[in-house]
């Protein structure tokens, strides 16, 4: 079961997840720099080990990786709240405990949850209906098309003055 993100791996993913298309590495430093100095080295590593732990899968371009999320950011939450129920030993408790700390809106989308759940059952069909969008928090921009040329995109630190 999925282990929850670190706060690093997690700006990472959200870049992924939010952009959903192939990442290279320099798109997600570059963006990441808009909020904290941070080195290429630092997230190449960082995605490296998100590749390593199946968060993202990753294509080679020319020297350098273009990385994909493996699944979405909604499908994650719901392992980690999945796992951490399924640990508890009293599970109709801990929901109790965790729809009590649910905000009104949170509760409304629980309840548009179970109507999907339901009718999905009752159709009989796996997907008959989407579930409704969680709210988002303002998306990082959309990063530029990358300037690089063929070949100059390495999972390398790029030389000072570059």
């Amino acid at each position: 079961m999925p282990r929850p993100l670190g706060e690093l791996e997690d700006a990472v993913m959200t870049r992924v997840w939010q952009w959903n298309r192939p990442v290279t590495v320099r798109e997600v430093l570059e963006d990441l720099q808009q909020e904290r100095s941070i080195a290429y080295t630092t997230v190449m590593t960082v995605m490296d080990n998100l590749h390593q732990k199946g968060w993202v899968r990753r294509e080679a371009e020319g020297r350098a990786y273009r990385y994909t999320a493996v699944s979405t950011r909604a499908a994650y939450s719901a392992a980690l709240m999945n796992e951490a129920w399924s640990t508890s030993d009293n599970p109709a408790a801990a929901l109790v405990a965790f729809f009590g700390m649910m905000s009104a809106e949170q509760r409304e989308a629980l309840r548009d949850a179970v109507r999907v759940v339901q009718h999905d059952g009752e159709s009989g069909g796996e997907a008959a209906a989407e579930p409704p969008a969680e709210p988002a928090a303002e998306p990082p921009a959309e990063p530029p098309a990358p300037q690089e040329a063929e070949g100059d995109s390495a999972e390398r630190p790029q030389e000072p003055g570059r």
